[in-house]
């Protein structure tokens, strides 16, 4: 069986308006390390503000993507909110994921092209599979959701994707009561995301195990 492989190429948006830039590196060279070991991938950095990260697994590359942007919204400037562009696709591994190389490679490259001419932030190209409106209108509604989002709400939402915990623990690592957690969560409109990604996640790894 082949292997399948996700790989998120993306770039910070309006990042020239951006004062703190070394501070916007840092904070994307850490995220990148921290989803690569997770998840077992390469991430890098290139061109300033541009970044790929390349799973061996296609199944987590949404909750991939909407880490990274929650990561960068929670860390906004005051005065400028921070957020990406990321062109997610699924597909064969045909030289591995350090090559960064190959279909799956570049089919996530044009549509991150795709994604500078439109309005949407957030894309999903599954290769050797049939289009699917359905997929592509979830994906439509998470981009819309993360817009949503105050630093508070990307920064609850990352962490509840880095931890499953309860809302008390989440609570205590905000050093916050937990009814403020609830209401953060409920304004990120967490539990429709949570399920959104579940889904996302099922049909990515069917697609990993079809001959």
């Amino acid at each position: 069986m082949p292997q399948r492989i996700a790989v998120l190429t993306g770039d910070v948006i309006d990042s020239r308006k951006v004062e703190d830039r070394p501070r916007l590196y840092r904070l994307l060279d850490d995220s990148l390390a921290e989803l690569a070991s997770r998840h077992g991938g390469h991430g890098e950095r290139f061109r300033g503000d541009g970044f790929q990260l390349a799973l061996p697994q296609a199944a987590p590359a949404m909750e991939a993507a909407v880490a990274l942007r929650a990561a960068l919204i929670e860390h906004s400037e005051t005065h400028q909110r921070w957020d990406a562009r990321i062109a997610v696709a699924a597909g064969p591994a045909e030289h591995g994921i350090a090559a960064a190389d190959g279909a799956t490679f570049v089919a996530s490259g044009r549509a991150l092209d795709a994604l500078a001419d439109g309005v949407a932030h957030l894309s999903l190209t599954r290769l050797e599979a049939p289009e699917d409106h359905g997929l592509a209108l979830l994906v439509r509604f998470i981009d819309d959701m993360i817009d949503g989002w105050s630093p508070y709400s990307a920064e609850v939402v990352g962490l509840s994707l880095r931890h499953d915990a309860s809302q008390q623990a989440l609570a205590e690592r905000l050093g916050i009561r937990q009814p403020s957690v609830h209401k953060r969560l409920r304004v990120a409109r967490w539990a429709l995301l949570s399920d959104s990604l579940d889904y996302l996640r099922e049909r990515l790894a069917e697609q990993e195990t079809r001959p």
